[in-house]
């Protein structure tokens, strides 16, 4: 398989079909396991995923300054998503409450970055 040789978007996407239960056993880790793979090799949608599973604590431990570190890279492509998803965490309206020292201006930054590609 492409994901085994090290090929980054089938590795993203073997995640998604471990995330969903898609023609593979449902399984969190796994699914974190390859989006940390393709996010390592600098795939932006892998990056967004493992941000959101570092946040969430899905398939691994939840650990806010990964989930910022891999928002981050994605942003810095442009992904669009992972720019709204950094300035909600900027304003601290995380689900669990602020979970990085607010920044109101870094949020707004964010946000417009994202809204400009919607």
């Amino acid at each position: 398989r492409k994901a085994d040789q090290g090929d980054a978007e089938a590795q993203h996407i073997l995640g998604g079909h471990h995330y969903r239960g898609q023609d593979v056993p449902l399984d969190y880790a796994e699914a974190a396991r390859l989006y940390r793979l393709a996010a390592d090799q600098g795939d932006a949608d892998a990056q967004h995923q493992l941000a959101v599973y570092r946040e969430l604590g899905r398939g691994m431990p939840r650990d806010i300054g990964e989930a910022d570190r891999y928002f981050r890279l994605a942003a810095e492509q442009g992904h669009a998503m992972s720019q709204f998803h950094l300035g909600r965490l900027f304003l601290g309206a995380a689900a669990t409450g602020r979970v990085l020292p607010a920044a109101p201006g870094e949020a707004a930054r964010f946000v417009a970055q994202a809204a400009q590609q919607t």
